[in-house]
């Protein structure tokens, strides 16, 4: 297996020094080119679980094993994309995504070409010149998508990425990343807690609940992609999510509003 997590917890210090749980007994398997989504409420621990896989943070109790390696510390073979895009603002499209390339054994044309083929990719092949000041903000995030591919990542994080888009560009950039992700293949593991987008992006959900945080269901996405919201497929799956929730009708309502 890929990635194991076996009965990981944490705990971080409150004000006066007492332990405060935040995950608790953690337990999942994910393999080689799985699209995993963390989906729950603020609070629910989703990012720390994201944090202690990536090697950003330590495990209180448990373990993470990587390719049968120890997740103690972040590993350049696996890719971070928050919602603030991370761009260098003095630095061209192009310049951006040849960024981590620079850290490698390339030479300097083997970059240009690796990052143009990326820019291409994610359709930004016209502004490979522009700077991201120039740029939407789904523009700018399909720039930080094409950095994180250029290195080859086993692995990309990403936690929230799309939540600082407006509704419209957000689905735009959940077709994109589910198009890059049938190409390319990479384990891919998303923060959010948005129904919809984890039901059309992923291969499984985690469903996450509270105080303190843990894992309160698996759910399976077998449709087929590119995924129709509207499907009745889809519809069936969103509607197992709420009601893990425990949402009532009218709260499903309010949702969608």
């Amino acid at each position: 297996m890929f990635i194991q997590i076996k009965n990981v917890s944490k705990e971080y210090p409150d004000t006066n020094n007492n332990a405060v749980q935040v995950l608790k007994s953690i337990d999942l398997d994910i393999e080689a080119g799985e699209f995993i989504c963390l989906l729950g409420p603020s609070g629910c621990g989703k990012t720390t679980l994201l944090n202690l896989i990536a090697g950003f943070e330590k495990v209180t109790s448990g373990e993470i094993t990587i390719n049968g390696k120890l997740a103690v510390e972040a590993s350049s073979k696996h890719i971070t994309i928050f919602q603030n895009y991370g761009l260098l603002p003095w630095r061209s499209v192009q310049k951006n995504v040849e960024l981590g390339l620079e850290t490698k054994d390339r030479s300097k044309s083997e970059r240009k070409r690796i990052a143009g083929d990326f820019i291409e990719l994610v359709g930004l092949k016209q502004y490979a010149r522009h700077y991201p000041s120039q740029l939407s903000g789904g523009m700018q995030q399909r720039v930080a998508i094409a950095r994180a591919l250029a290195v080859d990542p086993e692995i990309i994080f990403m936690d929230e990425p799309f939540g600082a888009l407006d509704a419209m560009t957000r689905i735009n950039m959940q077709d994109e990343i589910s198009n890059i992700w049938q190409k390319k293949k990479k384990t891919i593991i998303f923060v959010t807690h948005d129904i919809e987008e984890a039901v059309f992006l992923a291969d499984r959900i985690l469903v996450m609940s509270p105080n303190p945080g843990r894992i309160k269901s698996v759910i399976k996405v077998p449709i087929a992609r590119k995924r129709d919201r509207t499907h009745p497929d889809f519809l069936k799956i969103r509607n197992k999510i709420f009601e893990e929730f425990e949402m009532k009708e009218k709260e499903k309502i309010e949702y969608y509003l």
